[in-house]
């Protein structure tokens, strides 16, 4: 057995006898060889023993730019020569500053409406966690505590903190949790909104897409139309833009695609360009305002995170942004779409598959019908794994995300892959 076999195999061991990963059935986990990545570079994953893999679901949809990227990479490294964190609560930090005023400066506005101010958080859980406390605190310091009830739809995801389950609509997720959570009123479609929205606080939704619900489309106008209902209503909109945001779905927000500026914007993933865990909700300065008074009006936003506006985080953030401009990355992107619409097109007549949908540089393919204990999604991706390439499934739905970095040949390797994995699983379906 050789050096890397060696640590292979001590690392194997202490995975299964301590580690416990998220949205996995760790009995069947332990019954695998795990792939343990050790490095990257670009588009490529490279695991301990040194075979390398395209990550084409850009790590579970953050990274943008790819691994490793110089840009970022020597930010972080300069900022570590600085200071790493200090509290902010109660104090302020460079980093935090510049990119707040950089994250305004690129929101969505309108004559109506402008997002000026920005919260600091963790992840996409805790930006729709943020905007949902503002919300339901702005009412009450508005004279109207009676909007309590929160709008959300149905297959929707915004994370797993017990407010962002709330307004969860998974049920494979979230039932098990309902105990722990507030009432929600879930609508399938704009006609489902109530008549009556006195008693309505604010309404959640992914804007043109729903992500963990199989990458499932909108249809074209429901965003604005949502927006118009809100306003009519006087119902504050919160848009989770966590997987969208930042280029994905061809501009720098989705909302941008029905020029609709929501009251609560959620950022998180891709923020940092996929390096370091950072959220932030931006606001508008009338809800900002509405929590401004003397100290024993007790107006403020009790909410905090150990490690909100952290230097690091707001760095490799910073440089991020840097990067789309030096690289006019959202000039590039509507060549990789393209490229990946001529390569899902005709996946469409394939047996087996029930769908393919795409919504700028997100592509699925879904699968079917096969019962969710098939796994077939999950077998498909194995497949593509033998193959050198790197994604996770939603039940029955194949997700093609990778990082914008990606080269036409490695974009053509992804899908090579997946026809491949398609015409093996899709032939012998499991029983």
């Amino acid at each position: 057995m050789n050096r890397s076999e060696e640590s292979y195999r001590r690392l194997w061991e202490l995975d299964q006898r301590h580690v416990w990963h998220p949205f996995t059935q760790m009995k069947q986990w332990m019954a695998e060889p795990p792939v343990i990545i050790e490095s990257a570079y670009g588009a490529i994953l490279r695991d301990i023993t040194g075979r390398e893999y395209l990550d084409a679901n850009s790590s579970i949809w953050t990274n943008l730019h790819g691994h490793r990227h110089p840009t970022i990479t020597r930010a972080i490294k300069e900022q570590l020569d600085r200071i790493a964190h200090s509290s902010f609560l109660g104090l302020s930090n460079v980093p935090a500053i510049e990119l707040a005023a950089q994250l305004v400066a690129i929101a969505p506005r309108d004559d109506r409406r402008a997002l000026t101010r920005v919260f600091y958080s963790d992840d996409g859980s805790t930006a729709m966690e943020v905007a949902i406390k503002m919300a339901l605190q702005y009412w009450q310091h508005r004279g109207q505590p009676q909007r309590q009830r929160f709008l959300a739809f149905t297959e929707a995801y915004h994370g797993d903190t017990l407010g962002a389950v709330s307004v969860g609509g998974i049920r494979l997720f979230h039932d098990v949790f309902r105990p722990l959570t507030f009432p929600v009123q879930r609508i399938r479609n704009l006609a489902e909104l109530p008549d009556r929205a006195d008693d309505v606080a604010a309404v959640c939704i992914e804007p043109l897409i729903q992500g963990a619900a199989g990458m499932r489309l909108w249809p074209a106008g429901l965003l604005r139309d949502l927006r118009a209902w809100c306003d009519r209503s006087g119902v504050l909109l919160i848009a989770d833009e966590v997987m969208t945001g930042f280029g994905r779905t061809g501009k720098m927000f989705a909302c941008e695609h029905e020029h609709v500026v929501p009251d609560f914007l959620a950022l998180a993933k891709g923020l940092t360009g996929g390096y370091l865990p950072l959220a932030a909700t931006l606001t508008t300065e009338e809800i900002f305002n509405a929590f401004l008074g003397e100290y024993h009006e007790f107006k403020t936003f009790f909410h905090g995170h150990s490690y909100t506006g952290n230097q690091l985080g707001c760095a490799a953030a910073l440089a991020n942004l840097r990067v789309f401009q030096e690289e006019r990355t959202l000039e590039k992107l509507p060549a990789l779409a393209e490229q990946m619409r001529r390569r899902l097109a005709p996946l469409r007549d394939q047996p087996g598959v029930l769908d393919v949908r795409q919504c700028g540089f997100i592509g699925a393919v879904e699968v079917g019908p096969f019962p969710l204990e098939a796994q077939m999604g999950a077998r498909i991706c194995w497949v593509m794994r033998d193959h050198g390439v790197l994604t996770r499934p939603i039940g029955n739905v194949v997700v093609l995300m990778p990082p914008y970095c990606v080269t036409p040949a490695q974009l053509d390797h992804i899908f090579d892959a997946l026809e491949r994995a398609l015409t093996v699983c899709l032939s012998a379906p499991a029983r």
